[in-house]
């Protein structure tokens, strides 16, 4: 079986695996969220560690574990970024003052911030529903085609020296893809605005590739190909969220905005 087939019977197990879970939401959707930033967090952590740093790779871990225990249990959005904000800052003088520097602490906020974005915008309702639908559209369909027309197309690097892979031809087709995909599951949603759906997709495209391009980086930096293991052809869990994380993450914020804290989801994509 050659890797693109592996790439694919795996992308499609996943998918079903995650679709399902979107549509139950609540529980399960907090549950799954919750088990992804557990997981980058492991992969963040073992790129880096040493005799030197393990121990206090394994206290963050605690503190990661408090603000996804809260998170699962159901505790309001307010509470729980207020959880996660006092575990980030402890994190970070802990760091500080034991001489491990910010690069674990900065794996909780990159883990957290990934588990909290996602099951706050998800949240138990329609709005919730779409707005999740609508974000995996759009980072999906940016990382397909910025693969297959990079293949096909070719031309000038991206970012050669952090993912010699990329291509510009690659970024603008993800890019077209994405914004194609996001406009389709708004209009079939019956969202109005479209045009600024469109914008929005745009812009969370182009996030998605930035948070790709991120992770090549922080994998360079460490001297790894893949962030673990856990998934056949794609490598860790790492590999197959990066672009999710900071597309969640951005989407958040825009919805936040919008909508608020409680139901952020409200303010893009209105029952």
């Amino acid at each position: 079986m050659s890797n693109l087939q592996l790439r694919v019977i795996s992308a499609l197990v996943l998918a079903v695996v995650v679709l399902g879970l979107t549509w139950l939401g609540g529980l399960p959707f907090r549950i799954l969220s919750a088990a992804i930033a557990a997981a980058v967090f492991f992969e963040w952590c073992a790129m880096a560690r040493t005799a030197a740093n393990a121990s206090f790779q394994w206290l963050i871990a605690a503190f990661l574990a408090v603000v996804l225990v809260a998170l699962v249990a159901g505790y309001s959005a307010p509470a729980v970024l207020a959880v996660f904000g006092l575990a980030l800052i402890v994190s970070v003088v802990s760091g500080l003052v034991r001489g491990q520097g910010a690069w674990t602490s900065a794996g909780l906020a990159y883990a957290g911030l990934s588990a909290l974005s996602v099951a706050f915008l998800r949240d138990s309702d329609s709005s919730g529903l779409v707005a999740i639908l609508f974000l995996f559209a759009v980072v999906w369909a940016t990382d397909i085609l910025a693969y297959f027309v990079g293949k096909a197309v070719g031309g000038p690097k991206l970012a050669p020296s952090i993912s010699p892979g990329k291509t510009w031809s690659g970024a603008i087709g993800g890019t077209v893809g994405g914004m194609v995909a996001g406009l389709a599951v708004a209009a079939a949603s019956g969202s109005t605005g479209l045009p600024l759906m469109v914008g929005v997709a745009l812009f969370l495209s182009i996030v998605s590739q930035i948070g790709d391009l991120f992770e090549s980086w922080v994998k360079r930096r460490h001297g790894v190909k893949d962030s673990g293991n856990l998934i056949p052809g794609h490598g860790g869990v790492m590999d197959r969220v990066d672009g999710l994380v900071a597309a969640a993450l951005a989407l958040y914020v825009i919805c936040m905005t919008l909508g608020g804290m409680d139901h952020p989801a409200h303010g893009l994509f209105p029952a």
